[in-house]
């Protein structure tokens, strides 16, 4: 019987590392992953709370016109009481931000959960959490960059499915307003499609696969390796995306998802956009790094997605069955997010 290389690499994985079959490295690998929890759907008029487990927003003018651009969308808003705090880079104390958001969770007059931005910080609230007064509360919580340690742990923690989209500081476009509403308010099984402007993408390997929508920001999700809040990412659809690091850095994180058995273990690979990632001289290219990594894996892939710390932007539901199409460029959910 002829073995595909896509198996023999996932078989070659299980053997190297004792039967571990995740990237959470041998970190609780005899835990079941919990039930899928989905809360219910912001309806208009719904109340977001504020939170900012990360980075602060520096400037108040901003943060203030944060909070006009939220309203005009129809939303009522409960800010942290810790929300406008500063320390350092970071927004307030550990505590304080752990805080925030288990209070929002805990709060019933709070519909879903948004983060002001990202930044740095999330991993440091990690053990500060409590996450079955998360799973008791189920509710849309959404966010991207550094919140991806958080989207992380709760899907590990809990199964409760989040969302890696727009923070509170994103620009609201069109675009992105569109896709959010798709899919927190209307709960439609939406196809992510790139716009006929957007000339920044390609496939990597063609095909379509299906599996479950994980990932987030490259280098906060490599931190968590080893951890024992990164999920199982076994048959997964893995998206990425990253700001403002050199190729060579992007090279050496996706050579450690290698090295964990991650990118063995996965599905098929979506990376969104690469913001300010500059090759520089005498450098490697994307392209070639991607060459070197994921085709090699025999899966389809593609880079382009609209996934990324630029104005335009999807949200996807962390947990959630999706299948890809590499060479239209395409992410499909199969399952609604929300109830």
């Amino acid at each position: 019987m002829s073995i595909s290389r896509k198996d023999f690499l996932k078989l070659s994985s299980i053997t190297a590392l004792g039967g571990i079959t995740t990237g959470n490295s041998n970190r609780n690998t005899s835990e079941s992953a919990p039930d899928l929890i989905k809360a219910e759907r912001l309806k208009e008029g719904a109340t977001l709370g504020l939170v900012a487990p990360a980075s602060p927003v520096y400037d108040s003018t901003q943060f203030d016109e944060m909070l006009v651009t939220l309203r005009s969308l129809g939303y009522n808003l409960k800010l942290g009481k810790h929300v406008r705090d500063r320390n350092g880079y970071l927004a307030g104390k550990d505590e304080d931000r752990a805080k925030d958001l288990m209070e929002m969770f805990a709060d019933d007059t709070v519909d879903g959960i948004l983060c002001v931005r990202g930044g740095w910080g999330c991993n440091r609230i990690l053990p500060l959490l409590d996450f079955e007064i998360i799973k008791q509360n189920p509710k849309v919580f959404a966010g991207f960059s550094d919140i991806t340690s958080l989207h992380m742990a709760i899907l590990k923690k809990t199964g409760l499915v989040t969302f890696h989209g727009p923070v509170g500081k994103s620009e609201w476009n069109t675009f992105t307003l569109n896709a959010w509403n798709k899919v927190i308010r209307d709960g439609i099984e939406f196809t992510y499609e790139i716009p006929d402007d957007d000339v920044n993408n390609f496939t990597i390997t063609k095909g379509k696969a299906t599996g479950t929508l994980v990932g987030g920001n490259l280098s906060v999700l490599v931190s968590l390796i080893g951890s024992d809040y990164l999920p199982d990412l076994k048959d997964s659809i893995l998206y990425l995306e990253d700001v403002g690091e050199d190729v060579y850095r992007i090279d050496r994180m996706i050579t450690q998802l290698k090295l964990s058995g991650v990118l063995d273990q996965i599905n098929g690979f979506v990376f969104g956009k690469c913001t300010d990632c500059d090759s520089g001289s005498n450098s490697l290219s994307l392209k070639e790094v991607f060459a070197d990594h994921i085709s090699l894996l025999d899966i389809p892939a593609f880079y382009g997605a609209m996934i990324s710390h630029e104005d335009k932007n999807i949200t996807l539901p962390v947990g959630v069955q999706a299948g890809i199409n590499a060479e239209e460029k395409t992410i499909h959910l199969l399952e609604s997010g929300v109830n």
